[in-house]
């Protein structure tokens, strides 16, 4: 179910970046077509410059490829895990679809882009190195 909100999202993002790179492109066209600083700002009124134009809508369609293209290979690489994960209530290990046991750590880190790094919390280093707790002793 996550991975087909995650198509629906992912094709989402794409139509509003092609709608708005499509409006982008326009702009121009419009800006020489209907002189906007002369109408808003009451500007002295130009000529139509067709090159200019074009110039800017090259542009602008050349950036719009590289973020749909960029998105789109982005949106590609995205994992994540999903749905219920049996895990053991003792040794939080993992139970696959082919009842197979892992480390939380290694199965997250075969089904996922994340990595890990150890450390010990405040109170499982009191639980377990009670000689070493600076607290205890004022």
């Amino acid at each position: 179910m996550y991975q087909l909100y995650r198509k629906k999202m992912g094709r989402f993002i794409l139509r509003i970046e092609l709608i708005v790179f499509c409006i982008l492109i326009l702009l121009p066209w419009l800006d020489e077509f209907i002189d906007l600083p002369h109408l808003i700002l009451n500007a002295t009124a130009t000529p139509v410059n067709w090159r200019e134009a074009l110039i800017e809508s090259i542009l602008v369609l050349l950036l719009g490829i590289y973020v749909v293209v960029h998105t789109h290979t982005l949106m590609r690489k995205l994992k994540s895990l999903e749905g219920i994960l049996p895990i053991c209530a003792s040794c939080k290990r993992i139970r696959d679809g082919k009842d197979q046991w892992y480390q939380l750590e290694a199965y997250i880190r075969d089904h996922s882009e994340a990595q890990f790094s150890h450390s010990i919390c405040p109170d499982c280093a009191k639980e377990l190195y009670p000689e070493l707790d600076t607290t205890a002793r004022k």
